[in-house]
């Protein structure tokens, strides 16, 4: 007598595969969340920094000049030009913009003045020539210059195409989360 499997068992051990393949998604998906709120931890996708896990770290100083931080954007008018654009993500800050991560070139007081670059106090910022145009040819309008106020932040990234205080201007430093740290990225 031959025996008789039920089709149902080659359909479950066909599916064993792809239903481990979602517990681990799930789970991989669950730890960022989490790691997110408890951890501090967000993922970069835009290229002005390397793209991966970074890690938000508490801040228990003033910003310094050097520094590379998570800010929310203030709600500008220039800034909502930028997350219509797209060079902003949608996040958490207020407007419902994502955080930036960008290295503090200046602080209150220093004076920006902006040409072909960037000058700060006199002194030129390296990889801070400006562009007319983005990448699908739309008008940048750069930041005036002038002294920066008390309390803000002149934003920067060496990155060529980024979209920083260049084009933008200072922002509060109320805004800032905390230091920007690598936790596992890449640079293209």
């Amino acid at each position: 007598m031959m025996s008789h499997v039920p089709p149902t068992s080659a359909v479950a051990r066909q599916r064993r595969p792809a239903l481990a393949l979602l517990a681990v998604s799930c789970g991989v998906t669950l730890a960022v969340i989490v790691g997110g709120a408890v951890g501090g931890l967000r993922i970069n996708t835009t290229p002005s920094e390397p793209l991966g896990l970074w890690r938000v770290a508490p801040l228990d100083r003033p910003v310094l000049v050097g520094d590379m931080v998570f800010v929310c954007p203030p709600e500008t008018d220039a800034v909502s030009e930028g997350f219509e654009r797209g060079y902003l993500r949608s996040g958490l800050c207020p407007g419902g913009f994502g955080p930036l991560i960008k290295t503090v070139a200046a602080v209150g007081g220093q004076r920006i003045a902006i040409a072909g670059n960037v000058t700060i106090d006199g002194r030129p910022i390296a990889n801070s020539r400006l562009v007319s145009q983005d990448g699908q040819g739309r008008p940048l309008r750069p930041y005036a210059g002038g002294t920066i106020p008390a309390g803000f932040l002149f934003l920067h990234s060496p990155f060529p195409g980024s979209w920083d205080s260049r084009y933008f201007g200072p922002v509060p430093g109320s805004g800032v989360l905390g230091l920007a740290e690598q936790v596992l990225t890449y640079a293209p």
